[in-house]
């Protein structure tokens, strides 16, 4: 079991998140006005280009945006919990070891008791934001089953994997069930919510190359958007 799902099954799970990601992409850019987004962003493509990165590296900057700074507590959490999904799962010992194994491919890996802290971290965030979501009626009356299960299949390879990493005797179960739940996490996210893994950068450039050309964002010196 643990071969085939490290195996043919690891490279399934990959092969839907990188295409479905693409078709994602590819999607929303087609859906794209022609003369209202497309014809202005490739005539001042200078412009463009420096306002959609400037849209997301302020996003991408805890407290960087003015949106951040007004919710500290959730910006705290949103940022750990994502920090804690990319980080952890790619730069852990044992996936560089099971990636050099499969692939030949390796690359520096984060220190134990670091990826430990990331985890528990990104976990107790991932359930603040949940809370949040029930004790707020303005988020909580747009929240939907949607949103739990994403956050659910979300934090269940960081829960099943640091059980299997950290449990005493035989953890064979918990390391089926973190491998299990990992290549549902990839395969979900083309499909789901959990696509703005890649529509982040969609939108958030399409937002910025909208105020930095069509709004004269660019002639200020701050960043409202």
């Amino acid at each position: 079991m643990f071969a085939f799902l490290t195996g043919p099954m690891l490279w399934l799970s990959f092969a839907i998140f990188v295409i479905g990601c693409a078709w994602r992409v590819v999607k929303y850019v087609k859906g794209l006005d022609w003369q209202l987004d497309r014809v202005p962003y490739g005539y001042y493509r200078g412009l463009a280009v420096k306002g959609a990165l400037k849209s997301i590296f302020h996003w991408l900057t805890p407290y960087g945006s003015r949106s951040w700074r007004l919710k500290p507590l959730y910006t705290a959490a949103f940022f750990l919990l994502h920090v804690g999904l990319v980080l952890v799962p790619l730069f852990l010992f044992a996936h560089v070891m099971l990636v050099s194994e499969r692939f030949g491919l390796s690359w520096p890996t984060l220190p134990a008791g670091l990826a430990d802290a990331l985890t528990v971290l990104a976990m107790v965030a991932g359930v603040f934001i949940l809370l949040r979501r029930f004790a707020l009626p303005e988020v909580r009356i747009i929240t939907t089953a949607h949103d739990l299960w994403a956050m659910a299949i979300s934090l269940a390879p960081l829960l099943t994997g640091f059980v299997a990493a950290h449990q005493s005797g035989d953890h064979s179960g918990w390391l089926l069930a973190h491998i299990v739940t990992g290549e549902i996490w990839l395969v979900a996210i083309p499909f789901t919510k959990l696509s703005h893994v890649v529509l982040f950068f969609c939108s958030r450039a399409q937002i910025g190359v909208d105020f930095g050309v069509k709004r004269g964002g660019q002639r200020g010196r701050g960043i409202v958007w």
